[in-house]
């Protein structure tokens, strides 16, 4: 079997897409999604994304870790998926889509896309003086002054797999904080190293920073791969109205084999 795909990145955030409306994706086989995402020996990705039906969105987000597992939210993979959708003609310059935490909306404008992503109530401190907060996904938010240290990556697989964290996994998160702008690193769980850029990490360090400058409803996240902005409302309950603002850029296309059957 023949599958087309479709090679996206959100500031060197990259993924797989497939257009499944048809379902046609070996979605069971875990070690075939693996495969596709490791560099050098398949196409090499962060993730794996599905385009699937359902009914009352204009379509599904289904998302795969690099390892083959089913995912949570993905804020970047969703700008991509959106644009993707956008460029099949499933939707116009706005969309509604279902993903793993809920429905989200999507907005294309030029060569930026954003998303909505979902309202935050809680930003829990963790015994380590770090900050909890999940955006779809958890992510765990560490304040440093070097970001360069060679020795981060390191830290943050040992809290990733801390008695605390070892379970369900954490993303982890290292920001730097200026009155105007955050610098980040993230090691992200599911990859199981650190990616250049993670649209749900931006969004809870942009989070994060908001809550030391009450005052302020935007803020622009530098990564390594590229810049995003995040906009927010503030609520009763905390944040609403999040949106992750930033470009979604095509690499590629082209079409895979698949020599097992699909159930």
């Amino acid at each position: 079997m023949i599958i087309a795909y479709y090679k996206y990145h959100g500031t060197a955030n990259d993924f797989i897409l497939i257009d499944d409306r048809k379902r046609i994706f070996p979605r069971e086989d875990q070690e075939y999604i693996a495969g596709l995402c490791t560099r050098r020996f398949g196409i090499g990705a962060d993730g794996l994304m599905l385009i699937d039906q359902v009914a009352d969105y204009d379509f599904d987000m289904i998302y795969y870790n690099s390892d083959g597992s089913l995912s949570s939210f993905c804020g970047n993979g969703s700008r991509c998926i959106t644009h993707l959708a956008h460029r099949l003609g499933i939707i116009g310059e706005t969309c509604t889509f279902r993903a793993s935490d809920g429905d989200h909306q999507g907005r294309i404008s030029g060569d930026q896309v954003m998303v909505k992503m979902r309202d935050v109530s809680d930003i829990l401190q963790a015994s380590d003086g770090a900050s909890i907060i999940d955006t779809g996904s958890p992510h765990l938010i560490l304040i440093v002054s070097d970001l360069d240290d060679d020795g981060l990556m390191d830290r943050a697989r040992d809290i990733r797999y801390s008695e605390a964290y070892k379970s369900e996994g954490i993303n982890v998160n290292f920001v730097k904080h200026s009155p105007h702008a955050i610098e980040m690193r993230t090691y992200e769980r599911g990859v199981e190293a650190e990616t250049y850029s993670c649209g749900t990490g931006v969004t809870a360090a942009a989070l994060h920073w908001a809550e030391l400058y009450p005052e302020a409803k935007e803020v622009l996240v530098h990564t390594r791969g590229g810049d995003l902005q995040v906009q927010w409302s503030r609520s009763a309950d905390g944040y609403e109205d999040i949106w992750l603002i930033g470009p979604a850029t095509p690499v590629s296309y082209g079409h895979v084999h698949y020599r097992g059957s699909v159930a």
